[in-house]
């Protein structure tokens, strides 16, 4: 390998982390005061946990080729629902969670069966879903905020997002066991080397032998999975049920989750990736937001950024397949024999 092809692989693979701590280091220096301190990069890292958990969603499906878009509609109602079993139906919080994050599987498997058995487009099929999702939460919360009463909500659930280990937020340490389950999911089992396959070539890989279908609504069930899981804790953050949040959020999952597939591994949806782009976005835009600038800057930023993002995805994705069409075109080399002797037999 050469010393220019090298560089260009560490670059591509390794680009976004020099960014990030470049990025802080900047605007370390422009505001020294404020932004490299330790409340700060506390807040951070809990403010970013549940787009972080969506961003880590929504990579899954993205790696068979698919898109989720009903994930914002999903947290909304994951948040309000966790907030109406607790206060409204008197359901022990541990078992309010499970219900909401088990529905949340069974959500995102439903998503999988009408995008593959009944032959729609991700995107449309999803964006209706997300729609009744939406319906879901005005008719549950009658298009009011679901308020505790003054008793509060139990405190052993709201640690669920104030608690701190370490010194550090307890959202980031679930963010951080997020991305390490579902980097071995992806990388190391057999789940997700078929993942990979059926986002790559799914016809491919029904010729191998590979349920593609079975397949994608697993995708989809582990987006679903993860939706309820950030619907919890924005649940926990939050302490309200507000039917009009979850949107907002759709955005940042999919800057994170396209612009991940970008680094790390280029060319493919990661889970180490999307932490990585995540980041990026967690600093930049916590610097706009200290910098002081208009209100408008931070869509601005969110709608560039995945341009930007969709832009890389696609060069990756074309460099990678250029690199491997490039090594099979290459000739065999002759290595030496025991006894001088090249590999075929002849002298």
């Amino acid at each position: 390998m050469t010393l220019r092809s090298t560089r260009g692989h560490v670059v591509g693979n390794y680009g976004l982390v020099g960014l990030t701590v470049l990025l802080f280091l900047v605007y370390s220096a422009v505001m020294p005061d404020t932004f490299p301190t330790h409340d700060n990069v506390s807040s951070i890292l809990s403010n970013q946990s549940v787009p972080a958990l969506l961003a880590l969603g929504a990579t899954i499906p993205i790696a068979t080729g698919k898109f989720d878009l009903s994930m914002g509609y999903g947290l909304g109602l994951a948040h309000v629902l966790v907030m109406h079993l607790i206060v409204e139906e008197g359901m022990p919080w541990p078992l309010a969670c499970l219900v909401v994050v088990l529905g949340g599987a069974l959500s995102g498997a439903l998503n999988g069966a009408i995008v593959e058995f009944a032959r729609i487009d991700s995107f449309i099929a999803t964006l209706g879903t997300g729609s009744i999702m939406y319906a879901l939460t005005g008719w549950i919360t009658n298009g009011a905020r679901i308020v505790p009463g003054p008793e509060g909500l139990p405190a052993s659930f709201t640690r669920l997002y104030d608690a701190r280990f370490l010194g550090l937020p307890v959202p980031a340490f679930y963010v951080l066991a997020a991305v390490v389950a579902l980097w071995v999911v992806l990388e190391r089992l057999p789940l997700g080397r078929y993942l990979y396959v059926v986002g790559s070539n799914p016809r491919a890989a029904e010729i191998i032998g590979i349920p593609v279908r079975r397949y994608s609504v697993y995708a989809f069930a582990g987006s679903g999975l993860f939706t309820g899981v950030a619907g919890v804790l924005l649940a926990a953050q939050q302490q309200i049920g507000n039917p009009s949040v979850g949107l907002e959020y759709l955005l940042p999952a999919f800057v994170g989750a396209l612009l991940g597939s970008t680094t790390i591994r280029p060319g493919r949806a990661n889970a180490f990736g999307t932490l990585v782009a995540v980041s990026v976005l967690a600093v930049g835009l916590a610097g706009i937001g200290q910098l002081g600038v208009q209100f408008w800057a931070t869509p601005l930023f969110n709608g560039a950024t995945l341009l930007v993002a969709v832009g890389l995805a696609g060069y990756a994705s074309r460099r990678q397949l250029r690199a491997r069409a490039t090594k099979d075109r290459l000739p065999p080399v002759d290595t030496p024999g025991p006894s001088g002797s090249r590999a075929d037999g002849t002298l």
